[in-house]
């Protein structure tokens, strides 16, 4: 069985293939074949990283592991939005800061307003109740909750300075810390990962460390043709580009942690899937962020310009602080029911499609409101549930206080 089930290593590897040699071959294609290919490679070897950090569970304390699954899963998406960061910087004048801040932004609230309700979902199928997290989790809870209140301070000052970067990646890297001197657990890794857990340890470290490079390096090669990519069928299709940058782009980055989060609520570890999808918030909403900046300077040359934003872009950042402060108020108690977890989906739809909703009315308006102030709606709608809930049980602001 493990022998069968191996051979989705080689498998998936091969779907990767054709995007990695049209990327060195230097083959001319059309926008859409590039986006498909270099979208499909990408994919691929995001589930060959996690099978290969999957393996490496026993090793380290699952908290730390699952840290680092998070970190290395989103590793196409990170991809992606530095990728258009770095051209921002080339190109302040052009549109690749705000399709940067599309990609975080969209990337952000998937994980919360979809992926994590459908966690809940399976579970209360299966066992007719919400998801419980282990108690260690209040880690990252309080670790989200810090990097949240600090997020709320960007729009308010209307910029994403160099300074921005230390704060987040300072949050993290104390985050990393705190959890990784916790024991090691006994891993429950599934084949194929089972499948290298179980070689000798050199072998297994060889193995590990190819796949480890194979994965990265096709996911490098790609980041670009899969970005530009993308902008380019949008204008060939007629979709705005925009939109394809924050929502398909994060749903094809992302998809192989979805798909290993939802086996693992399907086997009855809704807590664990959770917490990984948990971890990978965190991570996105520090570290992911928190490149931007850095990034841009880097590749700009200079600290005297932060990442060119407009208001646009700004409700953007606002709006994704909004749903995370709602998202930590809910999770504080370490509990995820499902009347909570539809109130996060719902937000998240209605903010989806409003401004298209409100664009096809008569007059362009609703309430005297235009599509480009439902952001802002519901951004109100986020934060008014978030106090609601606190006044309701002011024991949740609690636990966060104490959750370090």
């Amino acid at each position: 069985m493990i022998g069968n089930k191996a051979m989705l290593i080689p498998l998936t590897m091969a779907f990767a293939v054709p995007g990695l040699y049209v990327r060195l071959a230097h083959i001319a294609v059309s926008p859409i074949e590039a986006t498909l290919l270099s979208g499909t490679a990408i994919m691929a070897s995001a589930f060959i990283l996690l099978w290969a950090c999957d393996a490496a569970q026993s090793d380290i304390s699952q908290s730390l592991a699952l840290a680092i699954v998070a970190l290395i899963a989103v590793s196409p998406e990170y991809a992606v939005d530095m990728y258009f960061t770095w051209m921002a910087g080339k190109y302040p004048d052009g549109n690749y800061a705000h399709y940067a801040i599309a990609n975080m932004t969209g990337a952000n609230r998937l994980l919360i307003g979809v992926a994590w309700v459908f966690i809940v979902v399976i579970n209360w199928y299966k066992t007719g109740s919400g998801v419980k997290l282990e108690s260690e989790r209040k880690t990252e809870i309080f670790f989200l909750a810090l990097a949240t209140v600090y997020a709320f301070v960007i729009p308010l000052k209307n910029s994403l300075a160099w300074y921005d970067c230390i704060v987040f990646i300072s949050i993290y890297a104390w985050y990393i810390y705190s959890v990784s001197g916790r024991t090691c657990e006994e891993s429950e890794t599934d084949s194929p990962a089972k499948f290298i857990t179980d070689l000798p340890k050199i072998p297994r470290r060889i193995v590990t460390a190819f796949l480890f490079l194979f994965a990265c390096g096709t996911i490098l090669a790609n980041a670009e043709p899969f970005s530009e990519g993308l902008v380019a069928t949008g204008k060939t299709l007629g979709i705005n580009e925009f939109l394809l940058v924050q929502w398909l782009a994060p749903i094809a980055s992302e998809t192989p942690e979805f798909v290993v989060a939802i086996m693992f609520a399907w086997r009855g570890q809704a807590g664990v899937a959770l917490g990984s999808l948990l971890a990978a918030k965190l991570n996105q909403w520090t570290l992911l962020v928190g490149m931007i900046p850095g990034v841009f300077a880097f590749s700009h040359n200079s600290l005297e310009h932060s990442l060119p934003l407009d208001a646009i872009q700004l409700h953007e950042i606002l709006l994704t602080a909004a749903q995370s402060l709602l998202a930590v108020i809910i999770i504080a108690n370490l509990r995820l029911p499902l009347r909570h977890a539809l109130l996060l989906f719902f937000l998240f739809a209605g903010q989806l499609v409003s401004p298209n909703l409100v664009e096809i009315l008569p007059g362009d308006s609703f309430l005297g409101l235009h599509d480009t102030d439902m952001h802002q709606v519901f951004t109100l709608l986020y934060v008014i549930a978030s106090l609601t809930m606190i006044l309701e049980r002011p024991g949740r602001l609690a636990r966060l206080l104490r959750a370090r």
